[in-house]
């Protein structure tokens, strides 16, 4: 569903043409490929049409990430708290890119609800609950970074988009679409792959960052996972992994070591629908996949204080690992109707 419009638009384009000069950029917690790849690539953008602009990602993101740069303009608000605190004071403009709740700001969160300042949401999250003063929403589009080249686009700002920040939206695209293999069926999204192709991006390169870039510690995580810790519930078509800290610390686990683990159990026969559980020092972190009309946003929006995409969400809950995976298993008898049509 699209949620913007020209005449927001027009008061976006006013609004960067009057008095603004300072703006922040910020994506969500455990930002993924696309909310760093939305962000860098906007940010590069605004930089090159004479705007003072920064990222701020709440915590620290996956090292295979650094193929994007973006080192002088990006800092990790946990790491640097008084200094993010600094720039969101003197900021004339906020914009928020692929997230569509607060909540998905971490510790970022409670020093945002008493900044006052304009704020820009752009996001393809279904159900926005940001009060935003400029929202552009879509959820038919492939990623935040296809829509921010709409954005882009229709700021009549692309002259400003060359090499690095094309090649940071390419990397958004392809993320969020697992390389063109799932939400890729727009005209509109190859377009804009060709333009972006055409002034820099590579996405050989990009392919190779994202997909062959990983440690040997995370290959044999990943082994681990597949071979010990996956379970197939097939009167369900549902597939469950998990990891404990300790099992994390055993394969000396890093952000982003378990990125797509929670998609290899969809290559099973008859599976449409898998959860992958990560225990966190005070929380249980979930992801959840999904094939077909089976809503992952709907079962953890329920269920696990999350949201996200019909297919693909994510969510949490405060339990003991063990009760966590026990709510799980219970919860899927009720799904079984909607399981069983795909």
């Amino acid at each position: 569903m699209k949620r913007f419009d020209e005449n927001t638009t027009e008061k976006v384009k006013e609004l960067l043409g009057s008095e603004v000069k300072n703006i922040v950029i910020i994506p969500h917690v455990n930002p993924d490929g696309d909310a760093i790849g939305s962000s860098l690539g906007l940010n590069d953008v605004l930089r090159n049409a004479g705007f003072t602009s920064v990222v701020i990602v709440p915590n620290d993101f996956p090292t295979y990430l650094n193929c994007l740069g973006g080192e002088e303009t990006t800092l990790i608000y946990e790491q640097c708290t008084w200094l993010c605190h600094q720039l969101i004071n003197q900021a004339d403009i906020l914009f928020f890119l692929d997230f569509n709740d607060v909540k998905r700001l971490g510790k970022l969160e409670t020093y945002l609800k008493e900044c006052n300042k304009p704020i820009v949401l752009i996001d393809h999250h279904p159900d926005p609950q940001i009060k935003a003063d400029y929202m552009f929403s879509d959820t038919d589009v492939s990623s935040t970074a296809e829509l921010v080249y709409d954005f882009i686009e229709s700021l009549e700002m692309l002259d400003h988009l060359v090499k690095n920040g094309a090649n940071a939206l390419l990397t958004g695209i392809i993320a969020d679409t697992g390389s063109f293999n799932h939400n890729a069926s727009r005209p509109n999204m190859y377009r804009i792959v060709g333009d972006l192709i055409n002034r820099g991006a590579d996405k050989e390169k990009i392919n190779e960052s994202l997909y062959n870039n990983f440690s040997e510690k995370r290959m044999r995580l990943l082994g681990y996972c597949l071979s010990e810790k996956m379970e197939i519930y097939q009167q369900y078509k549902t597939a469950l992994i998990w990891l404990s800290a300790e099992e994390l610390k055993r394969f000396d686990f890093h952000p982003g070591d378990t990125e797509g683990f929670v998609n290899y159990p969809l290559s099973v026969k008859g599976i449409v629908f898998t959860a992958f559980f990560i225990e966190k020092y005070d929380h249980i972190k979930i992801s959840f996949r999904s094939k077909g009309s089976f809503s992952t946003n709907e079962f953890s929006g329920a269920h696990f204080n999350g949201g996200g995409h019909r297919n693909a969400s994510g969510g949490e809950i405060k339990l003991p690992m063990q009760e966590a995976l026990l709510l799980f298993r219970s919860l899927l008898p009720k799904y079984s109707e909607l399981l069983e049509k795909d």
